[in-house]
């Protein structure tokens, strides 16, 4: 499922990337182009700030997960509730590294659009 999760985020932001593309070179007026051009990096300037602040989101889980650990080495393995314990920081831990790899990959095509939009807005 976490290959598919992936796998998935990939081909929309992919999708998007085509769409944006096809988009602005198919508009023969200049004007149109750039109006939707200029649309686009204010939708993907938005985009990209939320995907940063999720950054600080993330960088707050981690030092969670940090002191659930050290919490659970102090208090020592006192049975099946601190396995449970262990357990559930481990899939915390995974589940944010898959989310700041999916970020990742939304930040690398919001950099391919906002050049390809550029590209777009100088070209005439």
């Amino acid at each position: 499922m976490r290959l598919v999760s992936f796998v998935y985020r990939f081909i929309s932001n992919f999708v998007f990337l085509a769409v944006i593309y096809f988009s602005l070179n198919f508009m023969e007026k200049y004007q149109n182009r750039a109006i939707l051009a200029i649309l686009v990096l204010v939708y993907s300037g938005m985009r990209a700030a939320s995907t940063l602040r999720s950054f600080y989101f993330f960088q707050k889980i981690e030092r969670l997960e940090v002191e659930t650990r050290r919490l659970i080495s102090i208090a020592g393995d006192s049975g099946g509730v601190a396995t449970s314990r262990k357990q559930a920081v481990s899939d915390v831990g995974a589940l944010r590294r898959d989310a700041e790899m999916k970020s990742y990959m939304d930040l690398f095509f919001l950099a391919c659009i906002v050049l390809l939009c550029v590209a777009k807005i100088v070209t005439d």
